[in-house]
């Protein structure tokens, strides 16, 4: 997925470079109260990419909970950090900075079943990939599916394991399981993936890898 991320951006014409050290955007801490810890691993984030925010580098993400985030509650904890405040307008998920870009990914006219991350349906907004797959030619049904269930950390716990099964047992997986061998399972939040995953017998795909996909196959058909 990360990959194929760094493959679309160049395709697009970026020079793509990644932070000197693993970084967390803070979310499962924040989701559990440990708001002090949060905000040191916000705190690391800010000071390892000091200088590339205050250049006005954008910062693209591809798990829509990391980039919400960066997007809303590390300005929340933060308000008086400029930095901050920075990094937040300056942070996109990868359909979102394609589609300002205004870039058109080479054509793979395939079917799609495509689940949105919570985050991504009630943060980030679902329009840049739903415009993205159109002009790919993807012929995509995004999913009223609702919540896969999983939710982070939620459904690995015992006490809600069988909520979360019956959470994406509701709509989303008998619709997955239903689906033909030759259509794409699209998601780009973690926890979809992997309820998916515990779920079907399908292997879902990140949007950044149907990118790629469609990018390969340009490629393949060009001549020497």
């Amino acid at each position: 997925m990360l990959e194929a991320t760094v493959d679309v951006l160049e395709h697009a014409g970026y020079t793509v470079s990644l932070p000197s050290r693993p970084l967390c955007c803070g979310r499962p801490l924040y989701d559990a109260g440990m708001l002090t810890t949060a905000e040191r691993l916000w705190r690391q984030v800010l000071d390892i990419l000091r200088d590339d925010i205050r250049a006005g580098v954008p910062v693209v993400g591809v798990e829509p909970h990391c980039v919400a985030a960066f997007q809303d509650e590390l300005v929340g904890l933060s308000p008086d950090d400029a930095d901050a405040r920075r990094l937040s307008e300056q942070t996109f998920i990868l359909s979102e900075f394609l589609e300002r870009q205004r870039y058109q990914p080479p054509r793979l006219p395939v079917d799609a079943l495509v689940q949105m991350h919570c985050h991504h349906v009630a943060a980030l907004g679902t329009d840049a990939e739903e415009a993205l797959l159109r002009r790919m030619g993807v012929d995509a049904e995004v999913m009223d599916a609702g919540c896969c269930g999983l939710a982070g950390s939620f459904g690995f716990s015992a006490s809600k394991y069988d909520v979360s099964v019956r959470v994406g047992e509701r709509k989303m997986a008998p619709r997955i399981r239903a689906a033909s061998a030759d259509t794409q399972i699209v998601t780009d939040g973690f926890s979809c993936r992997e309820q998916i995953q515990h779920l079907t017998d399908r292997q879902p795909r990140h949007l950044a890898e149907l990118f790629r996909d469609a990018i390969r196959a340009q490629q393949a058909g060009s001549p020497d």
